[in-house]
Parts: C-alpha cells; sequence; structure tokens
C-alpha cells in the first residue's frame, strides 16, 4: 500500500468519525455556536477532500504520489500547465478525485437549486396576498397564528404574521426581526444546503449524521445571539415563546420552531463565551496534533 494514502485516510477518520462524535457531545458548542458551525463546515471540507485524494493516492506511482503529498500539505495549487501535462495513472487519478468531490458538489447545487425555487414560488403568493409595512421593514401576511420567517438569498424578505403583530410586544417584535435579519445576513441557507446535501450523500457517516440536525440548530442560536446585540434577552425569550408553534414554509427561517425551548433556556441562561472558546480552540489543536505523526512520516518518506 502507498504510505502516502495514510494521510488523507487519517484525515478522512478524523473529520469523519473522531471530531464529530467529540462535537456533538460538547458542551462548549451551544454556547459559542459560530466557532462550531465552523468546526462542523470543516470537517465536511476535509472529510471531502481526503475521499477525493486516498484513491488518487493509492492509483499513483511513488514519485507522484509524493509530490501530490507535498502540494496537499503546502497548500499549492497545481497550475494549468502542470494539469494539461498529466498521463496515464496521473490522469486516471485526477479524473477519479474530480468524480468524487463532483457528488457532494452536484448534490449541493441540486439542493440550491430546489431551496431557490421554492422560494421564488413564495416570494410570489407574497406578493400577492401579502403586504409590506415600511416601519417594519417586513411583509404583513394575514394570519392569525403568530408567526415571524424569513426567506433568504435573492428573493430574501422578512415576513410577519398579522397574528404575531397584535399578539407580540414592540420590543418582542423587534427581537423577532432581528433574529430573522440575522438569518439573511449571515447566509446561513447555504450552510444548512451544505449539511443537507452532505447528510444525503454520506448519510451513514457520523459527520453527515449528526451534522445535518446540529448544523441548523447551532444557526439558530448564532442568529439568537446577533439578534442579542439590538434586544434584551428577556425580549427575545419570550418572543420565542410567543412564535413557538409558528410555522415556516420550505426553505425558510424561523423565528420560533421546535428548537424554541432549548433556545430560550440558553437564552436566559447567560455564560461567559472566554472558557468555550478556549475549549473548542483546544479540541481543533488536539484533532490537528493527532494528524502530526502521519503528516511527519509521510514527509520523511519520499518514495
Amino acid at each position: 500500500m502507498n504510505h502516502h494514502a495514510l494521510v488523507p485516510l487519517g484525515l478522512a477518520l478524523l473529520s469523519g468519525f473522531l471530531v464529530p462524535w467529540t462535537l456533538v457531545r460538547a458542551r462548549w458548542a451551544q454556547q459559542v455556536p459560530r466557532l462550531a458551525v465552523t468546526v462542523w463546515a470543516a470537517c465536511g471540507a476535509v472529510f471531502a477532500v481526503a475521499s477525493a485524494l486516498l484513491p488518487a493516492q493509492l492509483l499513483l506511482p511513488g514519485e507522484s504520489s509524493h509530490r501530490l503529498s507535498d502540494m496537499v500539505l503546502t497548500l499549492r495549487v497545481p497550475s494549468p500547465g502542470q494539469l494539461f501535462a498529466l498521463r496515464g495513472r496521473e490522469l486516471a487519478a485526477l479524473a477519479v478525485a474530480a468524480a468524487v468531490l463532483a457528488v457532494p458538489a452536484g448534490a449541493f447545487a441540486l439542493g440550491l437549486l430546489r431551496a431557490r425555487r421554492a422560494r421564488r414560488q413564495h416570494a410570489g403568493v407574497l406578493r400577492l396576498i401579502g403586504r409590506y409595512d415600511p416601519e417594519l421593514r417586513a411583509v404583513v401576511l394575514d394570519h392569525a397564528r403568530p408567526a415571524v420567517y424569513c426567506l433568504p438569498g435573492r428573493s430574501r424578505r422578512v415576513v410577519v404574521s398579522s397574528g404575531a403583530v397584535d399578539t407580540l410586544t414592540p420590543a418582542q417584535l423587534a427581537a423577532a426581526l432581528a433574529h430573522e435579519r440575522a438569518h439573511i445576513a449571515g447566509r446561513h441557507h447555504l450552510l444548512v444546503a451544505a449539511a443537507e446535501a452532505f447528510g444525503t450523500v454520506f448519510r451513514r457517516l457520523p459527520l453527515a449524521r449528526h451534522g445535518s440536525s446540529a448544523v441548523p440548530l447551532l444557526l439558530e442560536m448564532a442568529a439568537d445571539d446577533r439578534a442579542l446585540r439590538r434586544c434584551t434577552r428577556d425580549a427575545l425569550a419570550t418572543a420565542l415563546y410567543a412564535l413557538a408553534a409558528g410555522r415556516a414554509p420550505r426553505a425558510a427561517f424561523a423565528a420560533g420552531g421546535p428548537s424554541a425551548a432549548l433556545r430560550m433556556r440558553r437564552i436566559l441562561t447567560p455564560h461567559s463565551a472566554g472558557h468555550p472558546v478556549l475549549r473548542g480552540l483546544a479540541t481543533i489543536g488536539a484533532a490537528a496534533l493527532a494528524m502530526a505523526p502521519l503528516v511527519v512520516a509521510c514527509c520523511s518518506f519520499p518514495a
């Protein structure tokens, strides 16, 4: 077996199994959700690249395999001339790696197209039955049940039901609107689409199985944290309580929903962000340190 395949194999095991298993049990993840989402996204990217490199390394001869390892470890991108000069097994390795990467990339693109189509259809309905309120900077929809949600992407807008306008206090309504605008500003729909695509392609993988449920919840918490810059904890928590039963269309983000109770408890239990950040960085550092022996071994034996 080509020993240079140990690095992508180690990275795949680390990002696909070990780090997700640790992250899903880590208490700091919900205290610093943006850092946790970054770790989930990094694990997905590393696993995809490692999955593409592993068969490529198995196909390549020793010298070419070592050159590929050097490029990966030094983050050097091959020039167009080097790519066009590939022949034989090197060309086959490139084709296999591209094919492996194309599967999750294609699922991600397809998911984005479907979600965009659903949002565009719903935006068309809102133009017919909704009315824009310049004071709220949102579309008001006549419906008795309190609900606040947003349509991200090109059709981005925040939607408020008349029931929410009648039920919520001005402070609560402002908090719910700030939460939805945080989703739009953070482009959270892209991360949700990536997590869903990854879960579709690698559904039995712990990274995909846990990440597809953890990432949307962490993004809701990240939006809560951003909203808290403009509102009080009481206003946001009580708004979530009032909107907990509200529903949103597919491909939209709702301020309430099934995670409202967990998020209310988190909002009303202040915590210091310093120690969770340190614990998160320690997790990342430990994962990187676990790869050091494989990297050293591959750099030590050129052939």
